[in-house]
């Protein structure tokens, strides 16, 4: 490994951010509030190229993310908090205390037995109010939230016996939907079809999916087939044509595929 040359590339980002932080207006201006929108933009840009396998673009979208790291602790710096070697040592030391099977004597042979310690290590270090669920950002998106609940839940034993167990859950669920739409209640349908969505991505972790990567790839899939029926139809518009003509498209469209 070389730290050399990676050390002076770190070097030299800070001394890029002490640059624009004293010359740029923009970079002036910035604050840990104003920064925010923008870092979560920068992170799901980074899930896009990751999800189209762009080692180019995770390069990139990496260096956008480290610039916010760097930015956000020179804010700290300024305001005598904290800087970037205090972020990074405080990493250094969490990393090390959760991970006793590599610097201590506790053995963890499999990625699950890590988890487990790891969940049991932060509960007990932090005693965050809330247990073992009160650790989730509350601003993740609803399906990234729902599968870090999954696994926290599960790394304290609470999970099915087994992972095929998760399909008379799906099943109960899906049954449920069906009786409060027959009965014509719309709050209760969403509370049972928001069930369902927990289950479902309940099942995904079971089965080591990543929901949001499957969803998208299908939102892709979809766009990719439903370019292809406007292609094949031409200046015709989809409302002036029968549910048939549509359907060919659609079959087209997937035979293309």
């Amino acid at each position: 490994m070389n730290y050399d040359k990676k050390l002076k590339a770190a070097a030299r980002l800070l001394e890029v951010m002490d640059t624009l932080r004293e010359k740029c207006p923009w970079d002036r201006e910035q604050t840990f509030e104003s920064l925010r929108n923008n870092t979560i933009e920068e992170t799901y840009e980074l899930v896009d190229a990751i999800a189209d396998g762009n080692m180019d673009g995770i390069k990139e979208e990496l260096g956008d993310l480290l610039l916010h790291v760097v930015f956000y602790s020179k804010l700290g710096e300024e305001q005598g908090k904290f800087d970037i070697g205090d972020v990074a040592d405080a990493e250094c030391d969490k990393l090390i205390y959760r991970h006793p099977h590599v610097y201590s004597d506790i053995h963890a042979d499999t990625p699950a037995e890590v988890m487990q310690n790891w969940e049991e290590l932060k509960l007990r270090k932090k005693k965050r109010q809330g247990g073992i669920l009160g650790g989730v950002p509350r601003s993740l998106p609803a399906m990234v939230k729902a599968f870090r609940v999954g696994e926290k839940a599960a790394s304290s034993g609470f999970d099915w016996e087994q992972k095929e167990d998760v399909w008379a859950k799906v099943k109960e669920e899906i049954a449920e939907i069906e009786v409060e739409m027959a009965a014509g209640n719309h709050e209760r349908t969403e509370s049972e079809i928001g069930d369902l969505f927990f289950a479902l991505i309940n099942m995904c972790r079971l089965y080591g999916i990543d929901p949001e990567m499957a969803l998208e790839r299908t939102n892709k899939k979809f766009i990719r087939r439903f370019q292809h029926m406007e292609a094949e139809a031409g200046d015709r518009l989809f409302s002036q044509m029968t549910a048939e003509e549509l359907d060919t498209l659609w079959r087209s469209a997937k035979k293309e595929e």
